[in-house]
């Protein structure tokens, strides 16, 4: 079992580290020669370890234990973005270790929580860098591997279900290998399509691409310090506002869309709710905070953008929601309860989990009223799913018991109530910016070390849905024991 975890691992640093020659090559362009190593290093050690095992596990047989599936994801995750801090702490560009890893696990987790004050001082270079790890976070290090590497195809599957978001998990086509590659060319289109964009609209190539990056991973990192408003280009704003909502659907229905399902499209639960959420949030924000702006189309683009930048748990910025009336802030506080849609790249608890457990208390208030009536579940058109209730109460029990230990572990570290709390909840539900000290002009570099290595762990948990990560602290300490 340990053989083949490292033989999965390797291959998999092996493609993280060849996503590096893309900030290799830039830095090579724009003459950053100081941070080439940074990057060159890491690039070389990955081939090298990936190299190395394939050599040595020429001939032996391709095992691969699905019942250790989340321990392993769970550990390829941890290995990966400690991999992904190399470039960032040997290009010089942060104070230590801890926070370059602090900035490698946002990166992955598609947080976007960053350390940094001053993100415009760094080299082009590191900063595509952090946005590219938004990406390949964001539909999942593990599918691409999966995708490209046909030797995952072998428990591929399990993996590939540890990994991605929601409680309804299942294969496109026949082969997991094909289903990675359809979701990963759908990903990859929308990517380079918003690129195109957002340079047609005025950005320069790199920051178009970086910011292509975040938005399709909905992480929040950028180029400038004041994220997306630093531009002035209110065509790039509604760019990226329409990106942010089309990563935060589920990526499965863009398949049913390409193969002409358009019926199931329709019927899907989830997309309806998500769609009915956003559109009342924006028409909240408006009619509480339209004097702010100047004109009905300022108040829309505003109001549009921050919804959906904290809906899908992106956390770009072009307002701050904080000088907002106090209702606007709710309507925006509410919304770091939601997150996305399960099978998107966004966070959070998701919608699909809300609306089955809005439709269970639904059936549960009808039963009160008509007690010898028989109601049933049903979820995008199919009845039956009563199955699924339990299943999701018990993860929003246990997300919120994570948010509540963050909390505290935030308030001993120093920080406010609503601080800690607000913080808890953008850790957990990889958003990024939260309330008060942690606000969308601020970072998170300030922190006490401890405090910045536990919000670590609460965003890995969060991008993992919490139960990969801890099976895989329970088999860490289980082991421990027998030691």
């Amino acid at each position: 079992m340990a053989f083949s975890f490292l033989r999965i691992l390797t291959y998999v640093l092996g493609l993280v580290g060849t996503s590096l020659l893309l900030p290799f090559g830039v830095a090579l362009w724009k003459g950053e020669t100081a941070v080439v190593p940074a990057f060159l290093v890491p690039m070389l050690a990955g081939w090298g370890v990936a190299i190395a095992f394939w050599l040595l596990a020429r001939g032996r047989p391709r095992v691969f234990d699905v019942q250790h599936a989340f321990g392993t994801v769970g550990g390829i995750w941890v290995a990966i973005c400690l991999f992904g801090a190399l470039p960032l702490y040997f290009s010089g560009s942060f104070p230590s270790f801890t926070d370059a890893v602090f900035e490698s696990v946002s990166g992955f987790t598609t947080t976007g929580a960053s350390v940094l004050s001053d993100v415009e001082r760094l080299p082009i270079s590191v900063n595509l860098w952090r946005c590219e790890t938004h990406w390949l976070g964001g539909l999942g290090v593990i599918a691409l591997a999966v995708a490209l590497i046909p030797l995952l195809g072998i428990g591929g599957f399990r993996l590939i279900k540890a990994e991605t978001t929601g409680p309804d998990k299942a294969k496109l086509t026949s082969l997991i290998a094909n289903t990675a590659k359809t979701l990963w060319f759908i990903y990859l289109t929308f990517t380079v399509a918003q690129a195109l964009l957002l340079w047609n609209a005025g950005m320069g190539a790199v920051d178009a691409l970086a910011h292509a990056f975040s938005t399709m991973g909905t992480g929040g990192f950028s180029t400038r310090n004041a994220s997306v408003g630093a531009f002035g280009l209110p065509a790039a704003e509604w760019i990226c506002t329409a990106f942010m909502l089309l990563a935060s659907v589920n990526f499965t229905l863009y398949y049913r869309v390409l193969t002409g399902r358009l019926g199931e499209v329709a019927r899907d639960s989830e997309l309806r709710t998500f769609l009915a959420l956003v559109l009342g949030a924006v028409a909240c924000v408006i009619a509480v905070e339209c004097r702010a702006w100047d004109g009905f189309g300022a108040a829309l683009r505003s109001a549009a953008f921050q919804v959906s930048s904290i809906v899908s748990t992106t956390g770009f910025m072009t307002d701050d929601y904080l000088a907002w009336c106090p209702a606007a802030q709710v309507v925006i506080f509410l919304l770091f309860f939601v997150g996305g849609s399960s099978g998107s790249t966004a966070g959070g608890i998701k919608v699909i989990r809300w609306t089955i457990l809005g439709k269970q208390l639904r059936n549960e208030l009808r039963r009160i009223l008509h007690p010898h009536e028989i109601f049933t579940l049903s979820i995008n058109g199919c009845s039956g799913r009563e199955a699924f209730v339990p299943v999701v109460a018990s993860f929003v029990f246990v997300y919120m018991l994570l948010v509540l230990v963050t909390t505290f572990a935030g308030a001993l570290a120093g920080l406010d109530a609503f601080t800690a709390f607000t913080g808890a909840l953008s850790m957990v539900g990889n958003v990024g910016p939260a309330f008060g000290q942690l606000g969308p002009t601020s970072n998170y570099g300030a922190l006490a070390a401890p405090l910045k290595w536990f919000y670590m762990f609460a965003m890995l948990a969060g991008r993992l849905e919490i139960y990969t990560l801890l099976i895989l602290v329970g088999r860490v300490c289980f082991l421990r024991r027998r030691t």
